[in-house]
């Protein structure tokens, strides 16, 4: 089996489970909405970088991902 390589041309793929994730972790801890979730996310410094393959923030699961975007607001 082949292992894809992840680099900035396909990293698009692994993004929005990633935001999924993120989103039901903010409206449940903050009761925000869906929108307001997903408004936050994308507009955070986290979801920058995060869309940045060099960062390697892909590697990060949701908990680490969502501490880093309550950390960084």
């Amino acid at each position: 089996m082949n292992a894809m390589e992840i680099n900035q041309d396909n990293l698009y793929l692994l993004l929005p489970s990633k935001v999924a994730w993120l989103t039901d972790m903010l409206t449940e801890d903050k009761g925000i909405s869906i929108i307001e979730a997903i408004r936050d996310i994308y507009s955070s410094d986290t979801y920058r970088r995060l869309e940045d393959e060099s960062t390697k923030m892909w590697h990060l699961g949701p908990v680490a991902l969502y501490q880093d975007m309550i950390a960084s607001s």
